[in-house]
């Protein structure tokens, strides 16, 4: 898995404007009433209602068009231009989030219009501390630097984000407490991936390998250093906001585990159950703060107001396989991607396009997957568990071969107009399918029928002589045993990303 693939998976999309302009307004509606939300900002809103007479000029340019006079490819798009386009503002939330401020306070994060003029001539530069520049400057959701510093520490990131705080998981039992069996297989394989709005009940998921998970990240760090961890100027406001949201997003989720208290000698501390520990959140960098307790990834895209493009500029990745955070930081968006078959064909314009417009109360979700030798997380380049990758090994038995799955998400911060890609890896047997529904049969047919180009990306092939043959025969004795139907022909599931009765086997495996 890289981030290149997926971010790409998170953004491609399979319905062309065109599609939505041959349907009549009826069957348009019907489509758009239809669409996912995170959908609908691919999708122009004059489009949705286009006329004939709509659907006709669509297709005409303009005779000022500076495009006009030379001839473009069809299947190409125009050259995009983002320095004049923002996500949608979050001021309307200010006066909510800022209540329970004292009256100062409260008056200074009111929300007070701003004109549109204002707000362009006084976006944040690129590389300024978000938390020690001039109060006058608006970050890309057209907040004030004065009103971040007004809201001040943990303020109310529900509110403010328009993603509602998790509801307390009650029976939680981090000794035996298992992710869901995440299986995002698909059938036909392109790189169009389907997408689910966030579930925020489900954005941080943790199991009962956290006191393990968080000692090998922070050894990661210690051995590796900037490979893992990085920040650039600029990305500091970013990093402080994405700490906060997870730590108030773990304190209401597993509130038995985690608190979050105020004190005037050490100000904001984290408390810990798990790990019987806690942190002094002014201590260190933001980042350190979720090294050190959430065991996830966070990468941090920040847009440029010199061309309106997002960058690398900020991460925590500890689950990279293949590169590393020193090998893209500071990167745009279609550099990260790069090695990507196909993307600067098919997926940069809209890939560029859904960042410039996201908004924060959409966050979405997905998930990767490969097969791997044992359970490597980070694997940088020239690291010795790639010569597993070069040979179909002999000596690898079936018990090491893992399906890995990387569950990630992609949301924007309310504050600074960051958008933040996390995802973890998560492990599983590859024997854990034998007894899951059509999951079998689905795995072999992406394996043996896929495209070529994206299975090679996939790299997969170290350990298809051991994975096919199983998969094969799991398949066959679902047929037996009348798991699925004979004549099922190979797609995707219904329940994906998951199979039919997953729940049953989720909590039976946690001993409810």
């Amino acid at each position: 898995m890289s981030i290149p693939y997926s971010i790409a998976g998170i953004i491609c999309v399979g319905l062309s404007a065109l599609s939505i302009l041959i349907l009549s307004r009826r069957q348009r509606k019907r489509v758009m009433d239809r669409m996912p939300s995170w959908l609908e900002c691919l999708v122009p809103a004059w489009l949705a209602g286009a006329s004939w007479k709509d659907r006709r000029s669509a297709f005409q340019t303009p005779s000022e068009s500076p495009f006009s006079s030379k001839k473009i490819p069809s299947n190409v798009p125009l050259p995009a231009n983002y320095k004049d386009v923002f996500p949608p503002s979050m001021r309307e939330n200010l006066p909510k989030a800022a209540e329970s401020l004292p009256e100062k306070r409260r008056k200074l994060a009111s929300g007070h219009s701003v004109n549109e003029i204002e707000f362009k001539a006084n976006i944040i530069p690129f590389t300024a501390d978000g938390q020690e520049c001039v109060s006058t400057f608006y970050t890309p959701t057209q907040i004030s630097i004065g009103e971040v510093q007004a809201l001040g520490d943990f303020p109310d990131y529900a509110t403010l984000s328009g993603v509602p705080l998790p509801e307390p998981y009650k029976d939680f039992d981090i000794r035996r407490a298992t992710t869901r069996p995440y299986r995002p297989f698909r059938w036909p394989y392109h790189q169009n991936m389907s997408l689910t709005k966030m579930e925020p009940d489900w954005w941080l998921e943790l199991e009962s390998t956290y006191v393990q998970r968080i000692k090998e990240r922070e050894e990661l760090y210690e051995k590796h250093g900037r490979l893992v961890l990085q920040y650039l100027p600029g990305s500091d406001l970013a990093c402080k906001e994405i700490m906060e949201h997870a730590l108030q997003f773990l304190c209401a989720r597993y509130p038995q585990y985690f608190s979050l208290e105020y004190t005037d000698t050490k100000g904001y501390v984290f408390k810990n159950e798990i790990l019987k520990n806690e942190t002094i959140i002014k201590d260190m960098h933001p980042l350190h703060v979720l090294l050190h307790n959430v065991p996830e990834d966070f990468a941090v895209m920040l847009r440029n107001p010199e061309d309106g493009f997002y960058y690398f500029r900020a991460g925590l990745l500890c689950s990279s396989l293949g590169w590393n955070v020193d090998t893209k930081i500071g990167m745009q968006l279609k550099e990260i991607h790069q090695p990507i078959p196909d993307y600067k064909e098919k997926m940069e314009f809209s890939m560029d396009r859904y960042f410039s417009k996201m908004p924060t109360n959409k966050p979405i979700q997905r998930g990767s997957w490969g097969l791997e030798v044992d359970k490597p997380l980070f694997m940088p380049p020239g690291d010795p568990h790639e010569k597993y990758r070069d040979v179909q090994a002999p000596d690898v038995t079936l018990d090491r071969v893992h399906l890995r799955v990387d569950w990630q998400t992609l949301r924007r911060l309310p504050l600074s107009g960051a958008i933040i890609f996390n995802f973890k890896g998560l492990f599983w047997p590859l024997e854990e399918l034998r007894d899951e529904p059509y999951v079998p049969a689905l795995v072999a047919k992406v394996l043996e029928a896929g495209k070529p180009n994206l299975m090679e990306y996939k790299a997969t092939w170290h350990v298809e002589h051991v994975a096919l043959p199983a998969l094969a025969q799991w398949a066959r004795e679902q047929e037996e045993k009348g798991l699925v139907k004979k004549d099922w022909q190979v797609e995707t599931l219904d329940e994906t990303p998951y199979f039919p009765g997953w729940e049953d086997k989720w909590h039976r495996q946690q001993g409810f």
